[in-house]
């Protein structure tokens, strides 16, 4: 999951981008409108944590553009404004959800699995691909009921690919998704990952498709 965080205030923003790591999140800060709306021209996110106090434009505001213009992407949005007024706004504006500051790391992680889930059209928590079952709150992989052991990197690749089954992602879109901003990045670290991934899930789960990037494979059946 590829989270953009925009948030003014430096400290708070630290502590959310640490702790939504450690739940294996690929996460990128921005801290204000017109930061946002570069991040947002240059690369793929599946979701937005937006503050609402921002410094060059308001947060309400700020969604209700993107809204205008076509753009669904899951919004959560973060602020200290806990009048009722407020939430009713945001969600009119077009938040998909509002959580208070302060808030529970746990439940912030726990709500955005659940926006995302609501995103992907799926119910439940648990995702199964044939002899695959992958639960994305808590990034466990089974694989023909046997528990697998993946990498931060494998397990955000995995994500990305099972989020989207039958979409071709360009191995710049998988670059986002495992590394968001970061540029000392190796050319080739994107297929390393997939060879290893085919490794431990069998060969198919990953297919490539020539010239145009890759898909959700067959679902791990077999072990390479």
């Amino acid at each position: 999951m590829h989270v953009l965080l925009i948030e003014d205030d430096a400290l708070v923003a630290s502590g959310i981008v640490a702790g939504l790591r450690l739940y294996g999140l690929t996460v990128d800060h921005v801290g204000c409108a017109r930061q946002a709306k570069t991040a947002l021209a240059t690369s793929h996110f599946d979701i937005c944590v937006l503050d609402l106090g921002l410094p060059d434009t308001d947060g309400m505001t700020l969604l209700a553009g993107w809204r205008a213009q076509g753009n669904d992407m899951p919004v959560l949005v973060l602020t200290a404004r806990d009048a009722v007024e407020n939430r009713v706004k945001g969600l009119q504006a077009g938040a998909d959800d509002y959580l208070l500051k302060p808030f529970d790391l746990t439940e912030l992680v726990a709500r955005l699995h659940a926006l995302l889930r609501r995103a992907s059209g799926r119910s439940v928590d648990r995702i199964k691909h044939g002899g695959l079952a992958f639960t994305a709150s808590t990034g466990e992989v089974m694989l023909n009921g046997r528990l697998v052991d993946l990498s931060r990197r494998e397990l955000a690749l995995l994500r990305a690919l099972l989020q989207r089954p039958r979409q071709i992602l360009t191995t710049e879109q998988l670059r986002d998704s495992l590394y968001g901003f970061e540029l000392d990045v190796e050319s080739n670290a994107v297929n390393v990952h997939i060879h290893h991934l085919r490794r431990k899930l069998g060969a198919g789960i990953v297919e490539t498709v020539r010239g145009l990037g890759y898909r959700l494979g067959e679902g791990g059946g077999s072990e390479a």
